[in-house]
């Protein structure tokens, strides 16, 4: 008997449904779009622990009759293509004609669905795949169906499912894509009895930002329009400045299609590297038209990605188009600055960098040699001799102090700045190549640790004005968690309405202007890491954000004698050798390494 056989319909589409349905969200995003195809102008998302246990897609689009509600259940049954050439003109959501049977076939799935002028409905009841029955209902023109259950016939997928609190997010997050992609069309989601958002049809883009995300978000963006060689691109950029710590507001939509690209996301990093801050992501909502032989929506059974057949092209146009209308803005905005945490902070708007009594006195200092590293180079990167010259740091140089080039008394002397950011110093054993932006973060990110780790007191400042905030459902919930962790660390959160807040104190090592923008990223960060409790890793993780784009714009040039107290205040961290990212924050090298690329004595 062969071992090779033929498997049954049922199991074939239930392991074919893990292709399309991989999680409760997965079943909102097809059902929605299908609701999208059939023209409806409202649409109604309800689910229940998570979508686990119960979903619910309704709408009042132009429905099925008998025959094709049956008809829909079989594969590869649709009405929007006919043959392959189709696909390269497709503008519809779907085409395939996979969503309604993999998800009948891994769920208890009900459907009631009634066409324009059928006099009555039709309700379609299967599960796991098998046909329950199929009779008369009453129900108005449009669509109802009914998921329960999910994953009930392949219990190893279900076991795969995150928390409630994360995929809830997750179709939170979905639907708003195709509420943004689709102004003109109703939207109501619900948890249960509780309302996540309701938007009526809105007249533009910027009126369902508002409806979805609240009037914060909606005044930080700007409307961009532009066309060129067969593209079209409209929609919001935030404002020169604006940043999120992660990427959930970058939101790209093709043809009204959402979509996740790399292309479109390293376009909009690369307009904005000059008018966000460093490490943070600017919140775009952006529409790009474009003839649809030119992509291709059939890479992934879920739609979620597409190709360009000229990448670059698209890219370009994007960058072009975004970078020309930042150059318009920039004048209403600048980079958002977060100066050091230093009560005595002058008024003319220099800087001035803490002393070194400020940190921490314990003796960290004494550290085993550090080994030359492999991938060091000298001052001239393009050139790599093989005579073993490389940078290494001297432990001995740890406990110098630091002075002008004039001062001869001080083991470490500023010879001056060779460019940008990188400051030369001359010492005892060679000559220090320090990069003065790496060093100041290691100095902001210790000061912050410091201030957030309990040794020292939590100073807290109360705002002149308090600033408000607004949260969805989901980011109230965190909120909620997280504000006696909050509290511990300088801020005074109070409930002010529905869904609002107003933050009426922040630690002192936040600019007061800064401190929603804090209490948002802080609040994604948690309910990126899956909702669970805010620990000291997200903790960290946020506060080397803020060491990195804090304080001082990049690019801003450092005084000597700001370079010469910075590097004093380097010298005493407990972690002098690397930046908040890991990388160097000076190298040394070492006179014997002169003496022998120059073949004598200095």
């Amino acid at each position: 008997m062969s071992s090779i056989r033929i498997l049954p319909d049922r199991v074939a589409n239930q392991i074919a449904a893990g292709e399309v349905v991989e999680r409760p969200a997965a079943v909102v995003k097809e059902l929605v779009e299908n609701s999208i195809d059939a023209d409806a102008t409202s649409i109604e998302v309800e689910y229940r622990n998570g979508g686990k246990s119960y979903l619910r897609v309704e709408d009042d689009g132009k429905g099925m009759n008998a025959d094709e509600a049956l008809l829909c259940l079989e594969r590869h049954a649709t009405s929007k293509i006919r043959d392959a050439d189709d696909l390269l003109t497709v503008t519809s959501l779907g085409f395939r004609g996979e969503a309604i049977p993999s998800i009948s076939s891994v769920s208890r799935f009900v459907m009631r669905t009634r066409a324009r002028g059928s006099e009555e409905g039709r309700e379609v009841y299967l599960n796991g795949g098998k046909l329950i029955h199929s009779k008369e209902c009453g129900m108005p023109v449009g669509t109802r169906i009914e998921v329960s259950q999910l994953f009930n016939s392949v219990p190893a997928r279900r076991k795969f499912l995150k928390t409630d609190a994360t995929e809830s997010a997750h179709i939170c997050h979905l639907t708003r894509l195709y509420a943004l992609a689709n102004p003109g069309i109703a939207f109501e989601l619900s948890e249960g009895n509780r309302t996540i958002f309701r938007s009526p049809t809105c007249s533009s883009l910027l009126e369902r930002v508002r409806e979805i995300f609240g009037k914060g978000l909606s005044e930080s963006l700007e409307s961009i329009e532009s066309i060129a060689d067969g593209l079209r691109l409209d929609g919001l950029i935030a404002k020169p400045g604006m940043g999120r710590s992660t990427r959930k507001e970058m939101l790209f939509f093709v043809n009204g299609r959402p979509v996740e690209s790399k292309t479109l996301s390293y376009a909009v990093l690369e307009a904005f590297h000059t008018y966000a801050p460093k490490g943070r992501f600017p919140p775009v909502v952006l529409f790009l038209e474009i003839d649809p032989r030119e992509i291709d929506v059939n890479v992934h059974p879920a739609k979620r990605e597409l190709r360009f057949r000229h990448e670059g092209k698209a890219r370009g146009f994007l960058i072009g188009a975004i970078s020309e209308r930042l150059k318009e803005l920039s004048g209403m905005d600048r980079l958002i600055e977060v100066p050091l945490p230093n009560a005595d902070e002058p008024k003319d708007g220099s800087l001035p960098l803490p002393e070194p009594s400020a940190l921490p006195s314990r003796n960290t200092f004494a550290r085993p040699e550090i080994a030359p590293s492999p991938t060091a180079t000298g001052f001239a990167s393009a050139s790599k001799p093989d005579d073993g010259m490389a940078p290494v740091a001297s432990p001995e140089t740890f406990r110098r102090n630091v002075g002008l080039r004039d001062d001869v008394s001080a083991p470490w002397r500023l010879l001056g700045r060779a460019k940008g950011d990188l400051a030369l110093f001359s010492t005892e054993a060679g000559v220090v190549a320090m990069h003065c932006r790496a060093a100041y973060e290691r100095v902001r990110l210790e000061q912050v640790e410091d201030a957030m780790s309990g040794e020292k007191p939590v100073e807290s400042q109360v705002l002149l004005i308090p600033e408000p905030v607004e949260l969805d459902r989901h980011g109230e919930q965190v909120l909620k968690r997280i504000l006696p962790e909050l509290q511990a660390h300088g801020f005074a959160v109070e409930e002010f309405g529905r869904h609002f807040y107003r933050v009426e104190a922040c630690p002192a090592w936040i600019e007061p202007g800064e401190a929603v923008f804090f209490l948002r990223d802080f609040i994604d960060l948690v309910l990126e890491s899956g909702g669970g409790s805010a620990g000291e890793e997200v903790i960290r993780k946020e506060v080397a954000r803020l060491a990195s784009v804090g304080g001082r714009a990049a690019g801003e040039d450092f005084s000597d004698e700001e370079i010469v107290r910075l590097a004093e205040s380097l010298l005493s961290c407990r972690n002098p050798l690397t930046c908040p990212k890991g990388n160097p924050t000076y190298e040394e090298y070492p006179w014997r390494d002169w003496e022998k690329r120059f073949g004598r004595g200095l």
